[in-house]
């Protein structure tokens, strides 16, 4: 990692923990996590130690966790008016993008990593394969850095932080329903298989389901490292836009 780039990256992880936005973004996702978990999991009814409950609600809670993130990568920039500046800076504009994303994605992953008294609560209660969880964490992180991708980008259209929101868990939308049965089902019968197979493809749901089973294949690594890459890119090329408007 390049001295800019850990520059960035460093300054823009010190700037999420300046402000409550981030210890209130720890809680929250920690309180629904365990609410998640082992109330509306029903983690005791079910009488098997595992982490399969709180697992199977991080597509729902990413989408409206993740866009609070997210939402100010770029849009604060603009608001403030800091970005001409930042963008006139001789910083290859990869550099910016990713350390912006990647102090977003760390801190992420610094909120994933306080539910390990989680793990520790299953291992107590019983004797859980501790390989698919540690897949289900990787994949929850690789999940958690698409989610942020697309914010990234959606951040970069807009100087309101509010329309960054709601556009970003709009689009993240999409690409957690895509691979639900009932989408699939409204198109089945009138367009091709092959439609259906490349729509349920781009489902975060159906990647993260199949890593959660403790299956963390090249085909959905690749899957999510392509998706944080596309939309990283496509931050970049909006960038270029804004500044050459």
């Amino acid at each position: 990692m390049s001295r800019i780039l850990r520059t960035i990256l460093k300054r823009e992880l010190q700037s999420y923990f300046s402000t409550a936005i981030a210890y209130v973004f720890i809680l929250i996702f920690l309180v629904l996590s365990g609410l998640f978990t082992f109330y509306i999991g029903s983690f005791y009814e079910r009488q098997q130690a595992d982490l399969a409950p709180f697992f199977t609600f991080h597509p729902w809670l990413y989408l409206f966790l993740i866009p609070a993130i997210a939402m100010r990568i770029w849009s604060e920039e603009r608001k403030s008016g800091s970005i001409e500046l930042l963008l006139t800076l001789p910083i290859a504009r990869r550099h910016l993008v990713l350390g912006k994303f990647l102090a977003a994605w760390l801190f992420a992953g610094i909120a994933l990593l306080l539910t390990f008294p989680l793990w520790l609560t299953v291992n107590y209660l019983g004797d859980p394969d501790n390989g698919v969880i540690l897949a289900s964490y990787i994949g929850s992180w690789l999940m958690a850095g698409g989610f942020i991708a697309i914010g990234s980008c959606m951040s970069a259209l807009t100087k309101s932080q509010v329309i960054a929101f709601v556009l970003c868990s709009f689009v993240c939308l999409l690409f957690v329903m895509a691979g639900f049965p009932l989408v699939l089902n409204a198109f089945k019968g009138w367009v091709p298989l092959v439609v259906l197979d490349t729509l349920a493809s781009l489902s975060f749901l159906t990647h993260f389901a199949a890593v959660s089973k403790g299956v963390l294949s090249l085909q959905d690594f690749l899957f999510f490292v392509s998706v944080i890459l596309v939309w990283l890119g496509a931050s970049s090329i909006i960038l270029d836009i804004k500044k050459g408007g």
